[in-house]
Formats: C-alpha cells, structure tokens, sequence
C-alpha cells in the first residue's frame, strides 16, 4: 500500500462472512474506519451465526440465525456465494470464480471445516453439521425419529445427541477413544460425563471404530453391526485454508494460518482470525488454535485496531467457550494442558460442579459444569493471574472470588 493512499481510499476484503468476518467488518467501522469494506463469503446465505445450528435450527425451533446486522447502513460490501480460489500477495489480489479482486488490506478469516469419514463419502444419510444447509438436512431426520449413529462423542457430537433425543430418536454414539471429549479434557474430568449420556436414553460405545458405513446401518471393526437411518459425523474440524496453497502465506502444522501476536501473518498487509488462525499466548507460553465462538468474537477487535494503527494492540484472550449437553450447561476459560494441579468443587456425580487447574498456585483454567457464577468469577481470576488458596477453592458453598490469597 503506498503512502499516498488515504485511509478513505483503502480497501479492506474480509474473506469468510461467519462471527469472525463479520465482526471483524463491524469493527472496522465502529473503530472509525473510512474506507471499502467487502466481506466475501462462499455460502449464498445471509451471514449466519453457528452455535443455534446444534440446537433451534436443527430442532425446528428457530428458521435462521442470521447476524443482527445492517451491512448496508454499516457500508459493508457483500459479496456471498463466491468462492475464492487462491490470493497472490505480491499482486495485492484475490482470485475468485468471478475474477480477481484487489485489496490493500485482506482478513482471512475462512474458519474451520469438518473432517469428513473415510469411506463415508457418497453413502446416502451420511450428514456433517457445520452449515445452514446441513441443519436444514437433518432437520426431516430428526422428525421422522430415525435410528440415528453419531460418530465422535466431542462437543458437536454431544450436541446433537442431546438435540436427537429430544426430538425421540435413538441415538448411539461410537467413540474410537476410551472416553467423550478425549481430546479436549483429562480422563477424569471427562469420566463423569460418561453417565450423562445413559441419563439421556443414548447409548454411548467407546473404544468404537467404524469398519464402514453401508445404506442403513454402520459397521463397526469388532465386526457389530448398528442400524441407522442416519449417521452424524462430529469427529472434529481443521482450518479451511487449502486454498492459500502456494501463496506464500505460512501454515502451521494443523494447516492453520500462523499469526503474530496482532495476529498478522507472514506476509505484510494480510491478517488471520478465528478458527484458521493461531496466535503466540505470552498468557500461556505456548501457540494456540482455538476453534470457538468467543475467539471469533473477540480477535476482530485486535485486527480492526491494528488496521486502524493504533499502535500494537496484543491479542492474549483467556479462551472460553459454552456447550449445552443433556440437560446441562457446560462452560470452560482458561487452557489446562500446562497445570500441576488439580482442585473440584462439588460432586462430579451431581448436577452441578466445576474443576479447578493452577499452576504454581495461580488459576489458568476451569471447566463449570451448572455453575455460571464460577465461570464468571473464574474468569476474571485468570485474567488477573490471581493465586488461590486450594483448600478454599474446594469449598463449593462459597464463592470462587473469595479463595483469592
């Protein structure tokens, strides 16, 4: 971008019209931001919000999530159903089905995309539940209250479980790990969950591989053999960045976009955020790549910042993120992996409880399981470093804030 050009004259292009491009075009335009704004999104849909995907809009009680916004009174270009093909930084150009598009400032912020079932492909039933579209595909599924497989007993596939059941399916869900949620939490913290689903009336098959998926049933290597008028695929996501291919821009072992701590990439005027991005955590010392809602609503605001040059603006969130399953609402702040200890409050086995971890005595995470008031409390303790007297921090009577030392 030369210096001759007005910040009036630039343009931004947001490539990605989910939380994070759209609040990334929001915030550009709340931060002052004068010049073009083009958000392009491959979906001819509205801009969507995804969370009520897994439950209002799968279970018929809502048509759409579309985001509360005005883009035409914001002066937010949009550019839906258009697929990008590939971008060449040298050239400050995108290229599109349409034909190139020209930026001084891009944002990807392309999110993640599901991991798809070997062998799965072209059978007929088989769904994923990323989209609007797929939630609209499964929504006569749940009301004709098939036998329903899901495949994977993470947070996406506890969700739909819980919505399936609620609609009067019967649901199994296979699991290859010895656990639901094993790659997100420790074996312990996870082991109570496991009741939750029997609870429900699904049943829960770990240790589960699937052989094959044929019309009507799934096959599993133990040579059983499950009925499903439908199979769910929740076994995770990865960045949807296959189309940076050969652009320069550097991707980290998961395929995400590899960002700095204003979340810029590798090349000058390109910035990364959400779910295809991961960022240095000074908090937490190590790189993370989060794929939740709150990261694409709060990494927006460093970029539009940083866009706007108000000097260097650090990304370092706490992460945090909700999940509703089987009658309970889960929340989780912080990171854990890198904890030297471990406190409970509560009764795992009851309907309300939350897990502590510190390290050298400071909180870094917790997981609250019914327990809003610790996730809000616990929250702000990470974020100030707070250290914490354990014995009182296993008191569940009293309030989280008030084990402070």
């Amino acid at each position: 971008m030369s210096e001759q050009t007005t910040t009036s004259q630039r343009r931004v292009v947001v490539v990605g019209a989910g939380m994070a491009g759209v609040q990334t075009a929001v915030a550009l335009r709340e931060q002052g931001f004068t010049g073009t704004v083009t958000l392009i999104g491959a979906e001819p849909h509205q801009p969507y919000d995804r969370p009520p995907l897994s439950k209002a809009v799968l279970l018929g009680k809502a048509e759409g999530s579309a985001f509360d916004v005005d883009f035409e009174a914001l002066g937010i270009d949009l550019s839906l159903g258009r697929e990008v093909l590939g971008v060449r930084p040298a050239d400050h150009e995108l290229d599109t089905a349409e034909g190139p598009v020209r930026y001084d400032v891009l944002v990807l912020a392309t999110g993640a995309e599901p991991i798809r079932l070997p062998g799965a492909e072209g059978v007929p039933g088989v769904h994923l539940l990323r989209t609007l579209d797929d939630a609209e595909r499964l929504r006569p599924v749940l009301a004709r209250q098939h036998d329903i497989v899901v495949v994977g007993a993470g947070w996406i596939g506890a969700e739909f479980a819980t919505a399936a059941r609620e609609a009067g399916c019967s649901v199994t869900v296979v699991e290859a790990a010895d656990r639901p949620l094993a790659g997100a939490l420790p074996a312990e913290v996870a082991a109570p969950m496991v009741g939750w689903y029997a609870d429900s009336g699904a049943e829960l098959r770990t240790h589960a591989r699937v052989a094959s998926v044929e019309p009507g049933a799934v096959v599993l290597d133990d040579g059983s053999t499950l009925p499903a008028g439908a199979v769910v695929v929740g076994i995770g996501a990865r960045p949807a960045t296959g189309w940076l291919a050969g652009s320069g821009i550097e991707l980290g072992a998961h395929g995400e976009v590899v960002a700095d701590e204003r979340l810029r990439t590798s090349v000058p005027d390109v910035y990364a955020v959400g779910d295809c991005a991961s960022f240095p955590s000074g908090r937490y010392g190590e790189r993370l790549l989060v794929h939740h809602w709150d990261n694409a609503l709060q990494g927006p605001r460093t970029v539009a910042a940083d866009i706007m040059g108000e000097g260097p603006v650090v990304y370092d969130p706490v992460p945090y993120f909700w999940s509703e399953q089987f009658g309970r609402f889960v929340q989780y702040a912080g990171h854990h992996t890198s904890a030297d200890s471990t406190v409970w409050r509560g009764d795992p086995t009851g309907p309300a409880w939350t897990v502590c971890w510190l390290r050298e005595g400071r909180l870094i995470a917790l997981l609250a399981v019914g327990r809003p008031r610790d996730l809000a409390q616990g929250r702000r303790l990470i974020e100030a470093g707070a250290r914490m007297d354990e014995e009182l921090l296993a008191d569940p009577a009293r309030p989280l804030k008030t084990a402070v030392l």
